[in-house]
């Protein structure tokens, strides 16, 4: 960035009314905020917007003082370059007020106007605080949680909530039991008097669920469960969730960097547990200071100053807000290039030797024909959580490889299982996975593969780039047919059996995902599934994932 640039953000997706300066020379960021805070239950719009009214000029004059009082240059020059303001996502009234007085301040000052992606910058904040390069991105926030990383100039989203946003599923519970919002800095209070009960825990590849844990925990309270004990185990399993689908994002981009953001990032159990996750597999973490992970003008103004450096402003009839503002729809024009690659890269397959996956080690034996598999105990997760996901994602893996056989699907023969120990031994199948040899071919056979399953009645649970093998070329033996590589479906420890078309969407929603995050140009192969789904299954089921890639879950609505 140029190394004079200040920059004036302004913050208002939701319930803080923030301003801010940020000064390229010195790296310094000033915020004044003025928080909306509900006098019971969650945040209520039309409140939330008289607040913004109120409360925006206000933080904007103390912004703008001190851009005035240290601003070195002559008195007829503007104390900043341009303005940064947050054009969503978030609730159309509160961001209208930001979006009115960003515009005017443009016009009185006469600089530049700069359009930010409020969840982009949540990112952009951790990256630059932390210096990363190419970091994977949890961002847990009220209205929000997903998984972006970076491919082909866009932030990608490899994960993301299938109902409601990780803080507002907190804030439901405590509403159900009186506390006022906002709920998270009170449960995280609450869980450490508390012990661990059984709570569900809903993962689906890089998807998650809250919703039924949320019922679960209210009808806990309703029968008398200690609070505390609800909170703890609260804590426990969603923040387990979060963790596991971002050691999930690391192990699919090959990324050894994570990067934290959003207001639930200030819990201090969610900090440890993706610190120790971290850890356990040699990747760096980092969690930007607490004035930056909540709502806040300082992301905004230091977003800013990237995109106006690289020429990323907008006039004023393109300034409209958008509450339904998905970060990968925002072309990454500020980013140069990556000091691996332009794009995240992952490791080139391995033939032999250990491999480290998302949730297991995998001993490769080629030469005895020989995988072993073991599903390490994970140190974040609470013991009696994981050892039962161990025991049962074992359990299932065995179960469903083999009945996916039985259904005309590829993969390996199972010759020894021991869930106690959470342990398997497979046939070795291909040479490498299929991250590191996509094709047309090969992404539409994964097509048919998981229609095949769909029809036979259960889900694959996680089928990724990585969860899939392909062989060398070589011959199936049929009389006649020209020599093709065999493509595997592995891995099948988070499947289950379903009747239900929106888990079979699912289900190719994710394959589609671990495409758009992988594949240098995703589009022939997304639409390669989809041709392989058809030759096999039902159509209903293509027309429930364009509902489903339609419905932008992680807005703030």
């Amino acid at each position: 960035m140029s190394s004079d640039t200040r920059i004036l953000g302004i913050e208002g997706t939701a319930w803080a009314a923030s301003a801010a300066v940020y000064d390229c020379a010195t790296d310094d960021v000033v915020i004044e905020s003025d928080a909306y805070e509900p006098e019971s239950g969650g945040i209520h719009p039309r409140e939330a917007a008289e607040h913004m009214h109120e409360a925006i000029p206000r933080v904007v004059e103390t912004a703008l003082e001190h851009a005035r009082q240290t601003h070195d240059g002559p008195e007829t020059e503007p104390p900043v370059d341009a303005v940064a303001f947050s054009q969503g996502p978030g609730l159309g009234p509160c961001l209208r007020i930001v979006g009115t007085a960003a515009r005017a301040l443009s016009q009185a000052l006469e600089v530049p106007l700069v359009g930010v992606n409020h969840m982009v910058a949540h990112l952009e904040i951790g990256r630059h605080t932390a210096d990363f390069d190419s970091p994977v991105c949890l961002n847990a926030s009220g209205a929000n949680a997903h998984l972006l990383a970076y491919r082909n100039g866009r932030y990608r989203v490899l994960g993301e909530t299938m109902d409601t946003g990780v803080g507002n599923a907190i804030d439901k519970f405590t509403r159900h039991v009186g506390w006022s919002h906002p709920g998270g800095p009170k449960v995280e209070a609450a869980a450490k008097d508390g012990a661990y009960v059984d709570l569900p825990y809903v993962v689906k590849g890089m998807d998650f669920s809250f919703s039924g844990i949320m019922s679960a925990a209210k009808q806990a309270h309703d029968d008398g469960v200690p609070i505390e004990d609800i909170c703890f185990s609260l804590q426990e399993n969603i923040f387990g969730m979060l963790t596991e689908v971002a050691e999930r994002a690391l192990s699919l981009t090959g990324s050894d960097e994570l990067v934290l953001g959003g207001g639930v990032g200030q819990n201090a159990r969610l900090r440890e547990m993706l610190e120790t996750m971290c850890d356990q597999r040699g990747a760096d973490f980092h969690a930007p200071e607490p004035r930056f992970l909540g709502d806040n003008a300082g992301m905004i103004a230091v977003l800013g100053a990237k995109m106006y450096d690289a020429g990323d402003t907008i006039a004023l009839p393109e300034s409209r807000v958008n509450p339904n503002y998905r970060p990968d729809q925002v072309a990454v024009t500020w980013r140069g290039e990556s000091k691996r690659s332009e794009d995240l890269e992952p490791d080139a397959g391995r033939e032999t030797g250990t491999e480290q996956g998302a949730e297991a080690l995998v001993d490769l034996e080629p030469d005895a024909g020989r995988v072993r598999k073991r599903r390490e105990s994970k140190g974040y997760r609470h013991p009696d959580l994981d050892d039962r996901l161990r025991r049962e994602r074992t359990t299932l893996e065995a179960r469903l490889t083999s009945l996916a056989r039985r259904e005309g699907v590829p993969t390996p023969v199972l010759s020894d299982v021991d869930p106690l120990e959470a342990t398997l031994e497979l046939e070795y199948v291909g040479a490498t996975d299929l991250r590191e040899g996509l094709s047309v071919e090969r992404v539409r056979d994964v097509g048919r593969h998981l229609a095949r399953l769909h029809e036979a009645g259960f889900v694959h649970g996680d089928p990724t780039t990585r969860n899939v093998r392909v062989g060398r070329r070589a011959s199936d033996g049929s009389s006649g047919d020209a020599p093709r590589a065999r493509t595997y479906l592995i891995d099948f420890g988070l499947g289950y059996h379903t009747d239900h078309v929106e888990d079979y969407a699912m289900d190719l929603h994710v394959f589609d995902q671990s495409l758009v995050g992988t594949a240098p140009n995703p589009d022939p192969l997304r639409a390669a599934v989809r041709d392989g789904y058809r030759e096999v299954g039902d159509e209903r089921v293509l027309e429930r994932l364009a509902d489903v890639e339609g419905r932008g879950r992680y807005v703030t609505a």
